[in-house]
């Protein structure tokens, strides 16, 4: 499966497109957000890569047209590392990543847990906060309120900071709207 997904800012200008090549081998989203942070233009590219299980291997983020500013490794149990093998001990324990610019980075846990009706689960992100390129981690809940065959709706909670949200997503786990933030407008 490949998919083309393009989400707009909620309130003001910005635009955001994935594309999302989903494959026996592993899961490839490839996406660039372009908006508008603390009134300054910003452009941002991500590139997360993740086994058949959703299970995340890597993520690059930077500016597009450049290295990648961020480059990580993961070995999916959340165990990072830079691509010459040096660990980065303070995201041990955050099996996914979460960046704030884009609502694709809620499908990776929406995908991998695989909750049903009613069950919710506490994970732990390497989170990238607007354009800034530098991860931490972030302790989060999701919380499955329905799922059918056409998609769901999934309850975020951010643990540390209180912020939640109701996730509209698709049968495959992309977000349709994030309120406040981002609505789809392709396809």
């Amino acid at each position: 499966m490949v998919r083309e997904v393009m989400w707009q800012a909620w309130d003001g200008p910005g635009l955001g497109h994935l594309h999302l090549a989903v494959r026996d081998s592993g899961i490839v989203a490839d996406g660039m957000v372009v908006g508008v942070a603390d009134e300054r233009p910003f452009r941002l590219a991500y590139e997360v890569r993740c086994d058949a299980y959703w299970r995340v291997r890597a993520a690059r983020v930077g500016v597009p047209g450049e290295p990648p500013k961020v480059e990580l490794i993961s070995d999916g149990e959340g165990n990072w590392a830079t691509p010459g093998g040096r660990a980065v001990a303070y995201l041990e324990g955050c099996r996914y990543v979460d960046i704030s610019a884009t609502p694709f980075t809620n499908t990776l846990p929406i995908r991998r847990l695989g909750l049903t009706s009613g069950e919710a689960a506490d994970i732990s992100v390497a989170y990238f906060d607007g354009t800034e390129l530098q991860p931490w981690p972030e302790p989060q809940r999701y919380t499955c309120l329905e799922k059918d065959g056409r998609g769901g709706l999934y309850r975020f909670l951010s643990l540390d900071g209180g912020f939640t949200v109701d996730l509209p997503v698709d049968a495959d786990g992309l977000v349709v709207d994030y309120p406040e933030l981002f609505k789809r407008v392709l396809p």
